[in-house]
């Protein structure tokens, strides 16, 4: 595990772009998914920070965009969860608002970590997201959470499945990833690493000067 992440804290709430840290010489990596992926939790796991990203039992709980400092340069962004069905109307609008605003026009953005449930992959919605990074040029990389709910076996052919059915995508990545068995971290740190341009990670963080 790259102690790096550790440094991770809580910088801001967003509701609109313009709330956002400038992004001149930042780089940001988003952290997408439906709202009962377990994004929070993985979010937590990645950074070996139990409280950092708040959880909850009610999906759709997360309404802004929250922004976590690894250093002066470097930002992991939270995003509002998307596709729950009890959510009103008038908040999904806010919400998809919010996120055709940072996924198209946060010049810093490098990369999209996208969550997909690993017994409910590729729903529509999930796929919707990777047509819109698909067109804006934008990498994903997909955790496939939960991983710990399935044998290794039928984990295992649900990951051949998923990379199968996006072998056409450019520049999408998927693994396994469970927070409750921290599975799946290291390779998730090493995607991370090359989007925030993290040259030697072994050492904590970034090459010194």
């Amino acid at each position: 595990m790259n102690p790096y992440y550790q440094r991770a804290e809580f910088l801001l709430s967003a509701a609109r772009l313009s709330q956002l840290p400038p992004y001149e010489d930042a780089r940001e990596v988003a952290f997408a998914g439906r709202s009962n992926s377990g994004k929070s939790s993985a979010l937590n796991a990645i950074c070996n920070r139990r409280a950092l990203a708040r959880t909850s039992k009610t999906p759709g709980r997360t309404q802004l965009i929250n922004v976590f400092a690894l250093d002066d340069q470097r930002r992991l962004v939270d995003l509002p969860g998307y596709g729950f069905a009890k959510v009103a109307l008038p908040i999904k609008a806010q919400w998809q608002g919010v996120l055709t605003d940072y996924i198209e026009k946060r010049e810093c953005l490098a990369g999209i970590v996208l969550m997909m449930d690993i017994r409910h992959p590729m729903k529509d919605l999930d796929m919707q997201m990777l047509d819109w990074c698909q067109a804006l040029e934008l990498p994903v990389h997909i955790l496939l959470t939960k991983a710990d709910k399935l044998k290794r076996g039928p984990a295992s052919q649900v990951l051949f499945k998923v990379r199968r059915a996006l072998a056409e995508y450019d520049a999408v990545t998927v693994q396994l990833f469970s927070a409750l068995k921290r599975q799946g971290i290291d390779a998730c740190h090493d995607q991370l690493d090359a989007w925030l341009d993290l040259e030697h990670p072994d050492t904590g963080g970034p090459e010194s000067a």
